[in-house]
């Protein structure tokens, strides 16, 4: 089959060139009943973020594009749309598989011009969605980067991180390695509905813990936060409490955005399961994509507050825009791998 591929730096831009390339297709089978992966060859692997964007990053790695959690509010569903595949079904079911991945970061990480600046994965889908225990592209990405001694983060709201443990230990003795979770309530009634995909909250609770104690700096994104069902001061302060008794050494609150094609997405899925809540919705994003700036301000500040009052003052562990410094003889060593 044919894809319309994106040959820009950076996917969060949304730039876009046109380009045909051809994606074979493999249809999931046992544990992966119900997936189709599409095999493409991404010219680039490291994306470089737009210097407007405001985010804590400048480099990014995604080795999938969809996402089998089918987290219902996601942002990153109209990247689907830039490929000819629809935000709904088509994100969720029908995966893009940069089979080599680890092979063009090996190249990139040589290239003269790559100064072993922070990379961060998970800021369009997750680094650890089920597509990575048949793929294993997010493990080999973290050994090449833990081998260039090349600073990362991951943002994940999988336990599969687990599996990678080893390795991660490992990377975090070499080089700067972060590592968040997404929990955005304790509530499995909720997460069921909204993320049907992901692992209950309580089990990404315990790999937080685990991953800590194997030395391995954690921290909670307690997002998004969804109007009517995740957003009281209760569910809010229960979510920091367990993250900060697992050991996160930052934890920080944002309420859910629904930027472009999302915001339609979002609101027809509430209406067919949750319409006691439409109203309420339609209120809160009556101006834009955005939620009132003291709502946001709200949940910031009650995720802040108890976070301060657990003892935990950390920011959340982005990869940093700077690269970590090394010594002369190092920068030359790290071209050769």
């Amino acid at each position: 089959m044919t894809l319309r591929w994106k040959l820009a730096d950076s996917e969060e831009g949304g730039a876009l060139f046109p380009d045909e390339r051809a994606a074979t297709r493999h249809v999931g089978k046992g544990a992966y009943a119900g997936l189709e992966f599409l095999h493409v060859n991404a010219r680039t692997i490291i994306n470089t973020v737009p210097a407007e964007s405001l985010v804590p990053f400048r480099h990014t790695i995604n080795c999938y594009r969809g996402c089998s959690h089918a987290c219902v509010y996601c942002f990153a569903r109209p990247t689907h749309e830039y490929l000819g595949l629809d935000i709904g079904e088509d994100f969720e079911k029908r995966i893009v598989v940069k089979v080599n991945a680890v092979e063009r970061l090996q190249a990139e990480l040589r290239a003269p011009k790559w100064s072993g600046e922070p990379i961060a994965m998970g800021t369009n889908t997750d680094p650890y969605q089920h597509a990575e225990g048949k793929y294993h592209l997010t493990r080999g990405v973290v050994e090449v980067l833990a081998a260039a001694r090349n600073p990362f983060s991951l943002l994940t709201k999988s336990t599969l991180i687990l599996r990678d443990t080893e390795i991660l230990a490992a990377a975090a003795q070499r080089t700067e390695v972060a590592v968040n979770f997404s929990i955005g309530c304790l509530d499995r009634a909720v997460c069921k509905l909204t993320e049907p995909g992901t692992p209950p909250p309580d089990q990404r609770i315990a790999a937080l813990h685990k991953l800590t104690d194997a030395g391995i700096a954690c921290g909670v994104l307690v997002a998004p936060v969804l109007p009517g069902l995740s957003d009281t001061d209760a569910q809010l302060r229960a979510v920091v409490r367990a993250a900060a008794e697992a050991g996160a050494v930052s934890i920080s609150g944002l309420a859910l955005h629904l930027r472009g094609s999302v915001r339609a997405h979002y609101l027809t899925w509430l209406e067919g399961v949750r319409p006691d809540l439409s109203a309420l919705h339609r209120a809160r994003f009556r101006h834009g994509a955005y939620q009132e700036q003291s709502e946001q301000d709200r949940v910031a500040e009650i995720v802040r507050s108890e976070a301060q009052r657990c003892g935990v003052t950390g920011r959340a562990p982005y990869a940093r825009r700077t690269p970590i410094e090394v010594a002369p003889a190092q920068t030359a060593q790290l071209r050769l791998l």
